[in-house]
């Protein structure tokens, strides 16, 4: 049986309250879907790192993992780093099969809603 799980994935920052909109969209997704198991993972200054969360994922038993970057654009992050950390959690992890998705400010719905919000600021 495939065990699935989501993880958002964001750059990190020293200021606690940056992840704060991260868990909030954690939160609506479980609020929807909660059955799914959601997780946070930070590239620097925040913990758990990808490592640290891909390791607690797969010590749950989970074999399938969709990664969401945070991000605004496929950034330097999105294109080096983060393939990197997954090229070595599935060295670490060989059941596990991990995918990345697009980056999150990419995709038609966000730019759309981006669009709204800014419109509805006159």
């Amino acid at each position: 049986m495939t065990q699935t799980a989501l993880i958002l994935f964001g750059h990190g920052a020293r200021d606690p309250q940056w992840a704060e909109p991260m868990q909030r969209v954690k939160r609506a997704i479980q609020a929807r879907e909660p059955q799914r198991r959601v997780a946070l993972a930070f590239l620097e200054f925040m913990e758990p790192t990808l490592e640290q969360c891909v390791a607690q994922l797969a010590d749950e038993g989970v074999t399938s993992i969709r990664l969401a970057p945070m991000f605004m654009a496929q950034s330097g992050h999105l294109k080096r780093d983060l393939p990197l950390q997954v090229e070595a959690a599935a060295r670490q992890h060989p059941q596990l099969s991990i995918h990345i998705a697009g980056a999150i400010g990419e995709a038609p719905g966000v730019i759309d809603a981006m669009a709204e919000h800014i419109l509805a600021l006159d």
